[in-house]
């Protein structure tokens, strides 16, 4: 029996400015697809979502959606006016008492729904719009970009809700391991055409490229033929003008069909010139602590950074990994500890909140109006790496063509905005790179793009990012921190941070057991001298210390689980708070018993 669509889309064809976007588009989403919808920035992935959501017109064809069907989208700037707070928004739709499918989907995501939306930052305000859309469960999910300020915690929940669901949906994301584990088919927008393969994002690439081989091989045969023909007019049409002029024409028509194939958008021509060698010691940090507001951000933190170290920072949202970074840069004083910076330092900061771009200056003024870019009497260049260039041409290095120089930065799309951002920290050079989030909305030749220049990049790099493909790729060291202070040093990236976590967990428990053991041997420690509560104290503390040990023990085995981290966030909240509340114990108990035993001692 065939299956009715979730939704249908025949012969549909839109055009902006005078450029189709898409034309003849036929499409249909079946129940139960999982799909991947990729494109190059500015191929009108977002478009295409809206048309299939209803919210933007197409000039031509039709789109079906069977009756009872409900297509749900996740609105990038969703429109709060009306509602107090953002439950109130991301319950709206539902019915009275299901109000827990917002609070569940708040916590894995990691909103409160009691915030008051006139005080809810950006990425609050997507996150409260993604949870309306899981909450409301609709039998069609078109998510654009839903990993965008999402921590690894939150990315984890939402990729494991979205493998449970029964729902079809249609995923748009710049996170390859998000793609990779949840995609079934592949849909792709490439210079006006949507094709679709029933493979999920993990086959991607290689039939991108083999799609972009066989181009290349038709326009080599195309040019090879046209050249023949061209050759055989100049030589042979002059004895036989009448009778060949059906093959003039043909060759007329080739050249026509060789001008109208759409030529590949190439890759940005971004650089990244280090400029003159820092010291071998870029940072030295040593007992660092900061708290705020009574929330431990770091506690006895050191860290050494070599010059050429890729050092990636991790973690759940609001834990502190800016704060420490400031910290490392020494832009914050910390409570306790010392920063040293090494020599000759040039840094160069990406701005995760995109601060340092005006939404109503053209691109065009938010280079050259850059006091670090400005080339003194010429207002049509910019200076780069040392070097004048002119601003229009500039910008076509990160893929913006003439008419956008002069449109306004809120205009673009997140990934045209990070596209901006990127020429701006480029233009200039430097030793020491702070990037804090830097893939976000980037398309995927972008991002390699990124990590080939990071690779080759001859300085340092301090990078905060929740995707966790291109942390793989690029980090060496991965600073871990998992609240309450506790910030670990690893090596490699994050698959290995996951690993040696693992590992940790069985050597930390043999530890323990080691010190349970010595507390009992310590059990018949002399007690002369003892007033009569401190004899029975000393007595009682190595079964005290015992007791802590075995629950801090099966605390960190729970906690080794390292799915625990991504499915049970809450769990494992819980579960830490406990494990720092039971070592602050038992360093208190330990303390104790070695005042009683010393007593004791002195005066036996």
């Amino acid at each position: 029996m065939a299956r009715i669509p979730l939704l249908q889309m025949s012969d549909i064809s839109l055009t902006f400015g005078g450029d189709p976007v898409f034309d003849q588009l036929n499409l249909v989403v079946q129940p139960g697809d999982r799909v991947a919808l990729v494109g190059r920035n500015g191929s009108g992935k977002s478009t295409l979502m809206k048309v299939m959501a209803g919210l933007v017109e197409p000039d031509r064809g039709d789109i079906v959606v069977p009756p009872g069907v409900s297509v749900g989208y996740m609105e990038q700037d969703p429109d709060m006016k009306g509602f107090a707070t953002l439950g109130d928004f991301a319950s709206a739709a539902l019915e009275p008492g299901e109000m827990y499918k917002v609070e569940r989907a708040g916590e894995g995501l990691k909103f409160d729904p009691a915030r008051a939306v006139e005080t809810a930052s950006g990425g609050e305000r997507r996150r409260a719009a993604l949870a309306r859309l899981m909450a409301e469960a609709p039998e069609l999910m078109l998510l654009d970009e839903p990993t965008n300020h999402l921590d690894i915690e939150a990315i984890a929940w939402l990729e494991e809700e979205l493998k449970a669901t029964r729902a079809g949906y249609v995923l748009i994301s710049h996170d390859r391991a998000f793609l990779r584990a949840l995609t079934r088919a592949t849909l792709w927008i490439d210079r006006g055409m949507v094709r679709r393969q029933e493979k999920g994002f993990e086959d991607f690439e290689a039939w991108r490229d083999k799609v972009w081989d066989e181009e290349d091989l038709q326009r080599h045969k195309m040019d090879r033929k046209i050249k023949a023909e061209a050759r055989w007019a100049v030589e042979g049409i002059s004895a036989r003008r009448k009778r060949n002029q059906g093959r003039v024409r043909a060759l007329k028509d080739l050249r026509a069909e060789r001008s109208a194939m759409i030529k590949r958008q190439g890759s940005a021509a971004m650089e990244l010139s280090a400029g003159p060698k820092s010291g071998k010691k870029v940072i030295d940090a040593k007992g660092l602590s900061k708290s705020y507001d009574g929330k431990s951000i770091v506690q006895d933190f050191s860290l050494t950074v070599q010059r050429g170290d890729r050092v990636a920072f991790v973690g759940p949202n609001g834990v502190g990994k800016t704060t420490l970074i400031k910290m490392l840069m020494g832009e914050l004083e910390p409570d306790a500890g010392t920063v040293s910076l090494g020599t000759n330092l040039l840094p160069a900061v990406f701005d995760q909140a995109r601060a340092k771009l005006d939404p109503e200056m053209t691109l065009w003024d938010s280079l050259t109006g850059d006091p670090e870019m400005r080339v003194s009497g010429k207002a049509d260049q910019v200076m780069v790496r040392g070097n004048p260039k002119h601003v229009v041409g500039y910008l076509k290095e990160f893929l913006f063509d003439d008419r956008q120089a002069r449109a306004p930065v809120r205009s673009l799309s997140g990934g045209e905005k990070a596209r901006l951002l990127l020429a701006k920290l480029m233009a200039k050079e430097s030793n020491l790179l702070v990037m804090d989030e830097p893939t976000n909305d980037l398309d995927v030749e972008t991002l390699d793009l990124l990590q080939e220049l990071l690779d080759d990049y001859d300085g340092t790099v301090l990078l905060v990012s929740h995707d966790r493909d291109f942390l793989d790729r690029v980090a060496t060291t991965t600073i871990a921190m998992e609240g309450n202070g506790q910030a670990v040093t690893y090596a490699g990236g994050w698959s290995d941070y996951r690993a040696q976590r693992q590992e940790d967990a069985p050597k930390k428990a043999e530890k323990t057991k080691q010190k349970a053991e010595k507390a009992k041997a310590e059990k018949a420690a002399p007690t002369a001298g003892l007033s009569f509560t401190e004899k029975h104290r000393l007595e009682a503390l190595p079964g005290i210390m015992e007791r802590l040990e075995a629950e801090i023990a099966k605390l960190e085995g729970f906690m080794a689980d390292p799915e625990l981290f991504t499915k049970e966030p809450v769990k494992f909240q819980k579960a830490t708070e406990a494990l720092v509340e039971r070592q602050t114990a038992l360093q208190d108990a330990e303390e104790e018993w070695l005042v009683l035993e010393e007593k004791a001692e002195s005066n036996s």
